[in-house]
């Protein structure tokens, strides 16, 4: 029974409809964006090919792009010689570690040397920066 009141109180006439029509017209007009708008905001294609050719640019584009990357990704160094050239670091820890792991070999070097430096014997005959030679007479 409420489907044949609705049913009732919609008017299907064509002059109606053509109302309908007119009035979502005169909504949109001042609201529509210029086409130059919709091609900058990337909703558009800015071409000048044909409707029926442009989905085939589309993807002649996106094929030439796609040739290009995988062209440049052939002539791409392997990642040995870049360590070879030492453009990168020859480690297997994470990225986020390695700065870490730089500045622990550098201290282990620095270590190293200076027990090297303790250990080494006397000689005698050096000069030192603060010290005279001895003339000999």
């Amino acid at each position: 029974m409420a489907e044949q009141e609705a049913n009732n109180a919609v008017d299907r006439s064509p002059i109606a409809q053509l109302e309908r029509r007119n009035s979502l017209e005169k909504f949109l007009q001042g609201r529509r964006p210029e086409a130059q708008e919709l091609k900058n905001r990337h909703i558009l294609l800015d071409t000048t090919s044909a409707p029926t050719l442009q989905a085939r640019q589309a993807e002649l584009e996106r094929q030439r792009i796609t040739d290009s990357l995988k062209r440049g990704l052939a002539k791409r160094p392997e990642k040995g010689d870049l360590v070879e050239k030492n453009i990168l670091p020859e480690s297997t820890a994470a990225p986020s570690l390695q700065e870490t792991q730089k500045k622990l070999a550098k201290q282990m070097r620095a270590d190293s040397i200076e027990k090297h430096l303790q250990g080494r014997p006397k000689q005698e005959g050096i000069l030192h920066a603060d010290e005279t030679p001895i003339a000999e007479g």
